[in-house]
């Protein structure tokens, strides 16, 4: 019988042009194995490994500039609502027809306690939260109950306003604890996309040197904070496109102020009662509130969409990894530490400056170059990614209650506040100077010791011999150990979940998977 015809041509077949490809190589069984399945003629690795790092470098930038605008909106959208929110409740023609006896004044009150007061607790949970739901998801979170707050606007009512406060004020420090950690982890990472190669030559197990990643941070903090700021004016877009259209003149409005500037105290007394000209639409209200609605929408899609994650996944579980009683207790810690205690006069400070927070462009600068300063500090003097999160915590903690002391003494004299500013001021730079000289004379900061990752499974996670989820204070302690085993821990009796000495161990699946019975068989 005949032979049936191949189903399919067989490549390399002799044709018009022989049995030889364009480019000269024989086709066919003939043909050299690795013509065939080799590499492609014009690869050029080192070309691919610059686009490859430099595509990382552009998500990073991307990350830092989506974090920065999604700050942006949050605030712009809070600080705009708030504002228009109180004018339209001062107003007493407006409270009698429009909600008759509901409080509204006395609704606000506790609006803004809630607000102010909710962050004293925030350094008891904020790093819990973190580390549980991660940096960039404790961001999105954090974003969403600012969205949150602006929904209820849509029903005011106590049942909906003072909860939705409350929710704000637990989110306010999370928020700005992990928009510091994240911020400072982009610059880290900048780095080490940037000098990559160094890294090679000097193998992966070694850290950088402390510092390198300063011009980074510092050039993302101040494009944070740069455009952070603009939040303050876009607050001012409710006011000129919607309600200065319904507010008589400055003049009427403050017919009856007899004081101002430092002579005043507390909120200027003697305003007209009334305000608006003529009540706004509630269909009006409604639009408005519907556009900051949908930007604080946008906002929650930009942290959510277009910021990439702070931390790998198997980073982000040895974070959690130390234990929960140990997250509680590491704020508290780190507090021992002589730079933490000599920079709180300038957390402090940073908070006071709410005091004159106005859209004139000189003050927002300087506060800009202040946040920007203590930023870069931070992210330089801790660089450890396992302590970051604490240490922008207590910064922003202490910043919370500056604010509520300010939030206290509101009905003080101009005179007073600024005397206290000046004097915050004054005492934050003294302390700053004692913290470098003591840094110029040796004296070693007490740091607390952050324990090793204790999994539940154990060896099923660390195969290859470079283990990516060791952190790098846990590098330098292994003194340099090239496998992927964790260290063992001292035994310190029953109860801590420790195996009893002198007893063999239960084998891990992967080596139940090899066939062994443990390390009793080698």
């Amino acid at each position: 019988m005949e032979a049936e015809p191949p189903l399919y041509p067989v490549a390399g077949a002799v044709g018009p042009q022989g049995d030889l490809d364009r480019l000269g190589v024989p086709e066919g069984p003939e043909a050299p194995l690795d013509e065939l399945v080799g590499a492609y003629p014009n690869y050029n690795e080192e070309e691919e490994e610059r686009r490859y790092y430099r595509r990382k470098r552009l998500c990073v930038l991307k990350n830092v500039v989506a974090a920065s605008a999604g700050g942006m909106l949050t605030y712009g959208v809070y600080l705009g609502l708030l504002q228009m929110q109180l004018i339209l409740h001062y107003d007493e023609t407006y409270r009698e027809v429009k909600y008759g006896n509901m409080g509204l004044p006395d609704i606000d009150s506790k609006m803004l306690i809630g607000i102010n007061v909710t962050p004293i607790a925030a350094l008891l949970y904020t790093p819990v939260l973190i580390r549980f739901f991660g940096t960039k998801w404790m961001m999105f979170l954090a974003v969403g109950i600012y969205a949150l707050f602006v929904s209820t606007n849509y029903w005011e009512r106590y049942y909906t306003l003072v909860p939705s406060a409350i929710a704000l004020g637990v989110a306010i420090v999370p928020l700005w604890a992990s928009m510091g950690n994240y911020i400072t982890r982009m610059a880290q990472k900048y780095y080490e996309y940037s000098h990559y190669k160094e890294q090679d030559e000097q193998g992966p197990r070694r850290r950088p040197p402390r510092g390198s990643h300063a011009p980074y941070l510092l050039v993302f903090q101040a494009i944070f904070y740069s455009v952070f700021h603009l939040s303050f004016a876009c607050a001012q877009l409710p006011m000129v496109y919607f309600l200065n259209h319904y507010l008589y003149d400055m003049n009427h409005t403050l017919y009856n102020v007899q004081n101002c500037g430092t002579n005043s105290h507390g909120i200027l007394s003697g305003f007209n009662k009334t305000v608006l000209r003529t009540l706004p639409r509630s269909r009006n209200l409604i639009v408005v509130e519907s556009v900051l609605m949908a930007v604080a929408f946008i906002a929650m899609l930009l942290v959510l969409g277009l910021c990439g994650a702070a931390y790998r996944p198997t980073e982000e579980i040895d974070l959690r990894s130390v234990g929960w009683g140990n997250i509680f207790q590491l704020p508290f810690k780190h507090v021992r530490d002589f730079r933490l205690r000599h920079l709180v006069p300038f957390f402090i400070y940073s908070g006071f400056e709410v005091l004159f927070a106005c859209t004139t462009t000189l003050w927002g600068v300087g506060s800009a170059l202040n946040k920007t300063g203590l930023g870069t500090l931070l992210g330089i003097l801790y660089e450890d990614k396992e302590r970051q999160d604490f240490i922008f915590t207590i910064y922003h903690w202490w910043q919370a209650m500056a604010i509520f002391m300010v939030y206290l003494g509101l009905g003080l004299p101009m005179k007073v506040k600024l005397v206290v500013l000046l004097v915050t001021l004054v005492g934050a730079a003294t302390s700053y100077l004692w913290m470098e000289r003591k840094l110029q004379q040796g004296v070693v900061p007490r740091l607390p010791r952050i324990p090793r990752p204790q999994h539940k499974v154990r060896g099923y996670r660390y195969l290859e011999e470079d283990n990516s989820d060791e952190s790098d204070a846990e590098g330098e302690r292994g003194g340099g150990r090239r496998d992927g085993a964790e260290e063992e821990a001292p035994h310190g009796g029953p109860g801590l979940g420790l195996e009893p000495a002198g007893q063999p161990r239960r084998p891990c699946p992967y080596e139940q998977a090899l066939g062994g019975d443990g390390p009793e068989e080698q």
